[in-house]
């Protein structure tokens, strides 16, 4: 069977801060940016790698979701236990400190993890628990 992660959503609430999160922070491109004021729908992803984006959507936009729901959301955002995602790269340090300049909020500075990971991890302008994994090139 093969089957590969496409697409991820991680929520938003400020476009242009998600832009210079991702984008400039990360270097990201940008794939698709729909709607308008604060419900727009961001497609980004790694350069070179179309098959694997980050869709940050607006939570509010959901039907489906209660005000109840909502408050709870938006709850959770603020304390930044409501999403996350793990990246990697083989340069740990330089990501760190290129977040880190840009002013990008900082949860975890770069450490050995005694599971056998090397990572750090960051909040993103919604809150979401941005964790980075140094890879090592097989070879």
């Amino acid at each position: 069977m093969d089957i590969t992660i496409h697409a991820s959503f991680l929520p938003h609430e400020d476009p242009e801060a998600s832009l210079d999160f991702y984008r400039d922070g990360l270097g990201f491109e940008v794939r698709g940016d729909v709607g308008q004021g604060r419900m727009r729908w961001i497609t980004v992803g790694p350069a070179g790698r179309p098959g694997t984006s980050i869709v940050l959507d607006p939570p509010s936009a959901d039907p489906g979701v209660t005000e109840e729901e909502r408050r709870t959301i938006a709850e959770m955002m603020a304390k930044g236990t409501y999403a996350g995602i793990v990246l990697a790269t083989p340069d740990l340090d330089g990501v760190f400190d290129r977040l880190q300049a840009r002013g990008a909020e900082v949860v975890q500075e770069p450490i050995d993890q005694p599971y056998g990971v090397r990572d750090c991890a960051f909040r993103d302008p919604a809150g979401n628990l941005i964790r980075i994994q140094e890879v090592r090139e097989q070879g």
